[in-house]
């Protein structure tokens, strides 16, 4: 560890004190004589500040007395002990001063000793008193008193070595006991900067480790302290900074003190920073500390952190071979949604309920580019308008009673980096429309009871059972928004649609199923095919209205039937009655005087049946597109002339 260094300044008599007591200090300090005083002295010292390194550990300290000190003190960086002065070492040196004279006076550098006055007043004693202001004052007194018959005098090494020079008796004022004291001062005073000093190297190190910037001020807006990061961004030196006026080192930054917020965005350099503005108690008054930031390196990491911290609350689980079937329709449909996910393109599903759309939705986000982000689905028409607004768009602290503290993101902002599913789409209230039309052209969202827009890079989905041009053209749908979500489009054909799609999937739900009711238990496809063939005819003969969440029901029942039964034997299989008997609604819906049996009794079974089916996914999806043959030929995959043939 660096010894303090002590300059230990005077002349005359009291730099021969010094050199009596200064090898009593040697272990403890490096003790420099400087045997100069004034100008002189000021120099010496500041030539040996400046030989150690700003960052080098160990701390300086001035020792001097009476004048010379004050002269010291007003122009050295260091600091200055003066050798004190007590009543006992007065009466001390005026009892010697009397030994060695009949008249004795007593020369102080500034005030006198108010005390000693008071004394030599009560006591009847004539001790002249004087003060003196520079060295030619002091002589000046000096002969007058040698004038006036003074043969003793009392004062400091300027008033010793002048009275000397002039002839006359000089009593040192400086006792050893004082200069001692000054020492112990001075080791007192080195100790305890280099205490702080180790304390600011540290917290140095600290701040130089931050990316961001940290400027601390006082309470005159001086700088204190300024990090590595801080002087990058304002393009200064931390010498130049240090000690000086904000506002005259870096405007830019200083006009965050004005700003009525604590935090605020600040361009320092062309650049955009996100300042932040603390308060400490400084010696002087009340500090501040600003605290800056890149904003697009804010930016980023807050991107960052919404990308990882909705992952287990938004994720996609399907993929688009989940949404599975060959009819002509629902091909079509997977084939658009594979090329739709390359692009962010806002997409809008069409289809009643239970078609899947959902599951399109999540197969397409994980296709896409942003298949790492976050899946936010909402749906519209699931909450009333004010928990939906909170909800979608987020709320500031103190929007509404019960507002948690702090506020809350939305769901919107939750979909960052992601892509936003909004199912039921037509059930939204107007009011918010007009809010989420902002947000798909400005891509930027505005918290409820907040005022700063927070920008989002989100893919938008939505989905509706709901024909959205008719409902905008009655004026239960705006229109802008219909418009802005209407860029590509994919309709999902209704299960009664899909032919013999219903079939295939039965099976595959019900292999599903089994396992899930049966803990375990494992039926393949196959075999579930072979459970559900006498059936067939009643699952086509169905409408569907729920479309596959109602087969998936119906299916579920079967499985049950089939795990539980007791009578269940490799050979178990469906019959009609059974699955009426747990499926009535699919009598009431069947048609019975056509089934698949009377479709396969004829002379070409296999054609008339695929003939019906396909006319029937014809008929539905002319009624879906309005009529419009040639968007029905789009979305089944087929020429006008094959459309022509077939409704022949």
């Amino acid at each position: 560890m660096s010894l303090p260094r002590i300059w230990a300044v005077g002349f005359s008599k009291l730099a021969g004190v010094y050199g009596e007591i200064v090898a009593d200090y040697a272990s403890r300090a490096d003790v420099r004589l400087v045997a100069q005083g004034y100008e002189a002295a000021v120099e010496t010292v500041r030539r040996g500040l400046l030989e150690r390194a700003p960052d080098a550990p160990g701390t300086d300290v001035v020792i001097a007395a009476g004048s010379n000190g004050e002269y010291l003190r007003d122009r050295l960086a260091a600091p200055v002990v003066l050798v004190g002065v007590d009543g006992f070492d007065v009466l001390d040196a005026l009892a010697s001063a009397r030994r060695a004279g009949a008249r004795v006076a007593l020369m102080s550098h500034g005030e006198t000793f108010a005390a000693l006055e008071r004394f030599a007043a009560n006591f009847a004693l004539d001790v002249p008193h004087f003060s003196y202001r520079g060295a030619a004052d002091a002589e000046t007194r000096l002969r007058a008193l040698q004038a006036d018959g003074v043969e003793a005098v009392v004062g400091p090494g300027l008033v010793s070595e002048i009275a000397e020079r002039i002839g006359m008796t000089s009593v040192f004022l400086y006792s050893h006991t004082r200069v001692r004291a000054a020492f112990d001062t001075a080791l007192s005073l080195a100790d305890a900067a280099a205490q702080e000093a180790a304390k600011r190297r540290t917290l140095d190190a600290v701040l130089s480790q931050l990316r961001d910037g940290v400027v601390a001020l006082d309470a005159r807006g001086r700088v204190l302290s300024a990090n590595p990061a801080a002087c990058t961004i304002l393009g200064q030196s931390a010498s130049v900074l240090h000690g000086r006026e904000l506002e005259k080192v870096a405007p830019d930054l200083s006009a965050a003190l004005r700003e009525p917020q604590d935090e605020t965005i600040q361009s320092i350099g062309g650049r955009d920073y996100w300042v932040r503005r603390g308060r400490f108690e400084a010696v002087d008054g009340a500090g501040a500390v600003l605290t800056v930031q890149a904003a697009d390196d804010l930016a980023r990491g807050e991107n960052s952190l919404r990308a990882r911290r909705p992952t287990s609350l938004h994720a996609a689980r399907h993929q688009l071979a989940d949404l599975r079937g060959d009819a002509p329709a629902l091909t079509h449909a997977r084939a658009l949604a594979s090329r739709y996910a390359r692009t962010d393109g806002t997409v809008l599903l069409t289809g009643a309920t239970g078609t899947g759309k959902e599951v399109l939705a999540q197969g397409m986000h994980r296709e896409s580019a942003r298949a790492r982000g976050p899946f936010v689905a909402v749906n519209c028409g699931a909450l009333s308008e004010s928990l939906l607004e909170s909800e979608l768009f987020g709320y500031e602290e103190g929007a509404f009673t019960g507002a948690r503290r702090g506020g809350r993101a939305g769901l919107i902002e939750a979909a960052h980096r992601g892509t936003l599913f909004l199912d039921e789409i037509g059930e939204m209230p107007l009011a918010l429309q007009t809010r989420l039309l902002r947000v798909l052209q400005e891509r930027e969202v505005t918290r409820v009871g907040g005022t700063r827009a927070v920008r989002v890079d989100l893919r938008v989905i939505a989905a509706t059972h709901r024909d959205l041009a008719a409902a905008a053209a009655a004026g239960e749908f705006r229109a802008d928004l219909f418009y802005r979500l209407n860029v590509l489009r994919i309709a999902l054909p209704p299960l009664s649609a899909r032919g013999a799609d219903v079939l295939d999937l039965a099976a595959q739900l019900l292999s599903e199923a089994v396992e899930r009711v049966g803990q375990g238990v494992a039926r393949d496809a196959a075999r579930c095919r072979l459970v559900l063939q006498a059936v067939d005819a009643d699952l086509l003969a169905h409408d569907w209205p729920g479309n596959v969440r109602e087969l998936a029901s119906v299916v579920e029942r079967i499985a049950c039937l089939w795990v539980t039964d007791a009578d269940a034997s490799p050979d178990w299989r469906l019959d009609t009655d059974l699955f009426f008997a747990i499926a009535p609604e699919c009598r009431r819906a069947a048609p019975r005087g056509r089934s698949l049996d009377t479709l396969l009794t004829n002379a070409a079974p296999l054609k008339v049946g695929a003939r019906a089916l396909e006319r029937q996914l014809i008929e539905q999806t002319l009624v879906e597109t309005g009529g419009d043959r040639a968007a029905t030929c789009r979305q089944l995959g087929i020429s006008r002339a094959t459309l022509w043939r077939r409704l022949r």
